[in-house]
């Protein structure tokens, strides 16, 4: 639902750009960073970034004392200088971090209190698109979860004074995304329902001129919604609260979360979800739409891109590839480890129904010192400090309260979880910032372990060396 209270018309001057043949994955927390999307955007495909917990990944990165400067020099040019002195002089640290010293955290967003989350949610969308499209004229785009529906509006916003020129969205059915949008482009706030389990919505509302921002028309950027049905798209793109202008249509064999099983849960002899016939997107009935879409989920290879175009994609949507590729975002040992051992032994990628607290099969790499091994995971004490993946529920007492089922069990419990439902739960959030090269350092001086998540075409790895660049990546594909 968005704010209806001009009738101005947004600015969509980037629909008729052309297509892009190759689009780069939205992944992980900062593994997709401005780095890796500009050099993708440079090269001939359509750059990505993420926008996952990138509130916290622009504290961290200014508690590191932004070395090379890009985080400041792309905040220079935000459009309120104060509210990004106030982050500077909060959270900036010449020189960095002592060694083994905490970073500094934000306070926990609740449905009543989440300004400092809004101000640095929007701050880091900003300089991530605006460092991303620095030196080129190629389009940018963003990548966001529905299921992070409290930090959705301050990233739409930054980044679309950023110039962003594509969203893609997952982890949900963003219906009311497209209305959005086109309400930031004509210089209008726009609100967005958060669920609440147990009770009704509640509607969150961003007003630009609460920032200190002035409201005025943005272009108005494309929307691709990530869809694992062409059932699905068709609802999108007759009952969406705007224009969608085309789809990322992702199997199970994707990285990061895969929608579940259609039809009751079979699960195979490791325990892996079970997909079948029912799980097929119908290219036929996707084509009938009318609209462009991109292939999703094992398509890092020539043959697939030109499978793709012969089923009538616009092209493929690659992550894999891009992930272990020397400017994404991942930490260079776990790079270096996995396409290391990619040439001699086969990789595991085990698709965890259990792993993500939102409930979604999660694609995790079998990896030592990660959260893929049990004796990492029974060591790690249990912390939710980030909050990114929890669910809002109502209260007895009718208040919204916040639960993880990756939260320490007693806290699960007496916000009225089942215990059971903590079982094998891991702390996502806290685990891909270490990916990242963000680790937490917590109470007690123990450094946050990794999860590592990939496609299950990770194997295809074995025909790549360490060190190969993202240019590469599109060089192999467009052969």
């Amino acid at each position: 639902m968005t704010d209806q209270t001009t009738t101005a018309q947004p600015d969509v001057r980037f629909t008729n750009d052309p297509l892009p043949r190759v689009i780069q994955g939205g992944m992980g927390i900062a593994v997709s960073d401005w780095r890796l999307a500009r050099t993708v955007s440079m090269t001939g495909g359509l750059g990505v970034v993420s926008g996952t917990g990138i509130d916290t990944v622009l504290l961290r990165r200014l508690q590191d004392g932004d070395l090379g400067g890009e985080v400041r020099r792309a905040l220079a040019s935000f459009p309120n200088p104060a509210l990004v002195q106030a982050a500077l002089n909060r959270y900036f640290r010449a020189g960095g971090r002592v060694p083994g010293e905490a970073y500094v955290r934000l306070p926990l967003p609740s449905a009543g209190r989440y300004r400092d989350a809004w101000i640095t949610t929007l701050l880091g969308a900003y300089a991530e698109v605006t460092l991303a499209r620095e030196g080129h004229d190629r389009p940018v785009g963003l990548n966001l979860l529905m299921k992070l529906q409290l930090h959705t509006l301050p990233a739409l916003y930054g980044a679309m004074l950023a110039g962003v020129e594509t969203v893609i969205m997952g982890a949900g059915i963003p219906r009311d995304i497209p209305g959005v949008l086109d309400a930031f482009a004509a210089g209008q706030g726009a609100s967005l329902r958060m669920d609440v389990k147990g009770g009704e919505p509640l509607t969150l509302t961003f007003d630009p001129a609460e920032f200190g921002l002035r409201p005025a028309r943005l272009a108005r950027p494309n929307f691709y919604p990530i869809v694992s049905s062409h059932v699905l798209a068709g609802v999108l793109a007759r009952k969406a609260s705007g224009p969608v202008q085309g789809f990322i249509v992702e199997g199970p064999t994707a990285g990061g979360h895969n929608a579940p099983p259609r039809g009751p849960l079979t699960l195979d002899d490791r325990g892996q979800p079970v997909y079948g016939e029912r799980d097929e997107v119908d290219l036929d009935a996707l084509r009938s739409l009318g609209l462009p879409f991109w292939l999703a989920g094992g398509c890092g290879t020539p043959q697939a891109l030109s499978g793709a175009l012969a089923a009538g994609a616009a092209g493929i949507q690659v992550g894999t590839l891009f992930a272990f590729a020397q400017e994404s975002g991942l930490r260079a040992d776990l790079k270096t480890e996995v396409v290391t051992r990619a040439q001699s032994e086969s990789l595991d990628v085990f698709t965890d129904p259990l792993a993500s607290p939102t409930g979604f099969p999660f694609k995790v790499v079998t990896l030592p010192g990660t959260l893929s091994q049990p004796e990492v995971y029974a060591a790690r004490e249990r912390v939710c400090d980030l909050g990114y993946l929890r669910e809002a529920y109502r209260t007895e007492s009718g208040q919204v309260g916040w639960r993880c089922p990756a939260e320490p069990v007693a806290a699960y419990v007496s916000k009225g979880g089942v215990a059971a439902e903590t079982l094998g739960r891991k702390c996502l959030c806290n685990a891909l910032m270490a990916d990242a090269g963000y680790a937490q350092v917590q109470r007690g001086g123990w450094t946050e372990p990794g999860l590592l998540t990939s496609g299950d075409g990770l194997g295809a790895l074995r025909d790549w060396t360490p060190g190969y660049g993202a240019a590469d990546v599109l060089r192999v594909l467009n052969a």
